[in-house]
């Protein structure tokens, strides 16, 4: 995955390329977010309204990743971590369990998933592909609404990252 966060998606592509562009971008703002810290600094609770951690966040990340992608649009069954893990009786689990890791391994387990969320992507063949698996109790999503929404979660968190980055790098803890 590619850390550069300078490069812009091309302006004149077609949708599916400006998403899994744009997509990549933020995918690549979020590891780069990570990888500036130390492991402590990755488990650091830097904001007082707020539990999140910068790793918890790209490990969250990482299950979104999986979940949508894989488990949903995909048809597949989630891997480890996630398959084992207790979410159901502890949904914040991918947040909370980052404490244990470092940021190599989220970070590695970060860029496994969005490897596999970019191989679901290109096997399918239409933006308009619906999810094999219904959500939100009322129907399938398509890839397109995957793409859109992990879009959407990814920017969100990174700008979480960046808040959470920001108090820690500037020491006001």
């Amino acid at each position: 995955m590619s850390t550069d966060t300078e490069s812009y998606p091309d302006l004149d592509a077609d949708e599916r390329t400006t998403l899994s562009q744009f997509l990549d971008q933020y995918r690549g703002r979020a590891l780069s977010r990570l990888e500036q810290l130390t492991d402590a600094q990755a488990r650091t609770r830097s904001l007082p309204a707020t539990d999140l951690t910068p790793g918890g966040i790209v490990k969250h990340l990482a299950h979104m990743e999986d979940h949508w992608f894989i488990a949903r649009v995909g048809g597949g069954n989630l891997p480890e971590p996630w398959a084992s893990a207790p979410l159901d009786t502890q949904p914040k689990w991918s947040f909370e369990s980052a404490t244990n890791d470092t940021v190599e391994e989220i970070s590695a387990l970060y860029q496994a998933a969005c490897t596999r969320s970019r191989q679901v992507t290109a096997q399918l063949p239409t933006l308009d592909t619906p999810a094999p698996r219904p959500s939100f109790g009322k129907g399938p999503v398509t890839l397109r609404w995957v793409m859109v929404h992990m879009l959407e979660e990814t920017a969100c968190h990174v700008g979480h990252l960046d808040l959470l980055t920001d108090a820690i790098e500037s020491g006001n803890l």
